[in-house]
């Protein structure tokens, strides 16, 4: 009797620890036709239970190459309801529908239905996060672990090839697709950032070159000297103005001021130098937010280790990601127009040629 006590306890336990991640959203779980969607979760190790979305095939057999999605740097969750109207959303909704292929989503701590707070989620737990779920593709036996395609948007079209840490983790990619990706330091992305918004404020040349001083000691002091910015301003008052959050001073674009000299310390021109797989490098042709140089130099990389392996491509009309701008006053007042498809097809007809390119 004892032994069986024994037993249903542990059982409990073991029911228990498995609890699926309640929905705080009251978005319906996504739905497709001909399509599997698992809802299911990654642990990390401050014990945050992170959301992963897995999509399939419906009632295929064997083994499937995977998109694995490394997000953005804003608190938006990767879930694409049916009726959604967001680029990246029907994206998503069109990967998840490509025939042969799993789709792999996380979120990150904090954002839909996942533990945590992202607002003050730092870059290195943000990377764990990734890491964790990366891990557990190979908890499903549909997918092929072997056959990884990581698909990085925005901040995660810079740190996507960090993702895989180990060598036999690297071997698992076949291929990436970086769009809006960065690849230079965060400093200078913030320099170069800061001339774009300065301009398409309608300021005078003039006054850009001005500001653009003041922002160089503004961002040089708090990334690369590691003051805050309320240390910064009072000891220089004038550069307050310049700060593009105004009176918050420990956040940019809703990450703590810790999230980004974090980013500073990476060196992603050695993590790209380092990859050998075939690449897909996008850029907007109305993206304000990302150099055109990040992703060329992205390409430029892979190429030196693989010739021809990478492919840059300027899309046009297209904004930071996939949004579809007429021009870049409307990218930046963010005055999107009808999504247009062949961003998607630009993603799908890759994957296609990849995989024809591998089977025996």
């Amino acid at each position: 009797m004892k032994i069986r006590a024994i037993a249903f306890v542990l059982a409990l336990v073991a029911i228990a620890s498995a609890d699926e991640l309640s929905r705080k959203t009251k978005t319906p779980c996504e739905s497709y036709p001909n399509v599997d969607v698992i809802y299911d979760s990654v642990s990390v190790p401050h014990g945050e239970r992170l959301r992963t979305i897995i999509t399939k095939p419906h009632n295929a057999k064997g083994k499937f190459p995977v998109i694995f999605v490394a997000g953005w740097l804003s608190c938006d969750s990767v879930e694409a309801p049916a009726d959604t109207k967001d680029a990246t959303g029907i994206v998503f909704r069109g990967l998840a529908q490509l025939p042969g292929f799993c789709l792999f989503r996380l979120d990150k701590q904090g954002v839909g239905d996942s533990e945590g707070v992202c607002g003050e989620n730092d870059l290195e737990s943000e990377l764990t996060g990734h890491r964790a779920a990366f891990h557990a593709l190979l908890r499903f036996d549909f997918i092929d672990t072997n056959r990884v395609y990581i698909l990085g948007i925005s901040n995660g079209g810079g740190f996507a090839p960090l993702v895989p840490e180990s060598e036999a983790e690297q071997a698992q990619v076949r291929g990436y697709i970086s769009v809006g990706g960065w690849v230079k330091t965060w400093f200078e992305h913030m320099l170069e950032i800061e001339r774009r918004r300065f301009t398409l404020l309608g300021k005078s040349p003039a006054e850009v070159n001005e500001r653009v001083k003041g922002a160089a000691t503004l961002y040089h002091d708090w990334l690369i000297k590691g003051k805050t910015i309320d240390e910064i301003v009072k000891d220089r008052p004038e550069l307050a103005e310049l700060w593009p959050e105004s009176a918050d001073r420990t956040h940019l674009y809703g990450r703590p001021l810790a999230f980004y000299q974090q980013l500073q310390k990476l060196n992603l021109a050695g993590a790209w130098s380092h990859v050998k797989v075939p690449t897909l490098v996008l850029h907007g042709q109305y993206d304000w937010i990302m150099s055109r140089q990040d992703p060329e130099l992205i390409a430029q990389y892979v190429n030196a280790n693989r010739p021809s392996a990478a492919r840059f491509v300027e899309v046009p009309e297209m904004g930071h990601t996939f949004q579809h701008y007429l021009n870049m006053a409307d990218a930046f007042a963010g005055k999107s127009v009808q999504f247009d498809p062949k961003v998607l097809r630009l993603l799908t007809d890759w994957l296609k040629e990849q995989e024809t390119r591998t089977q025996p």
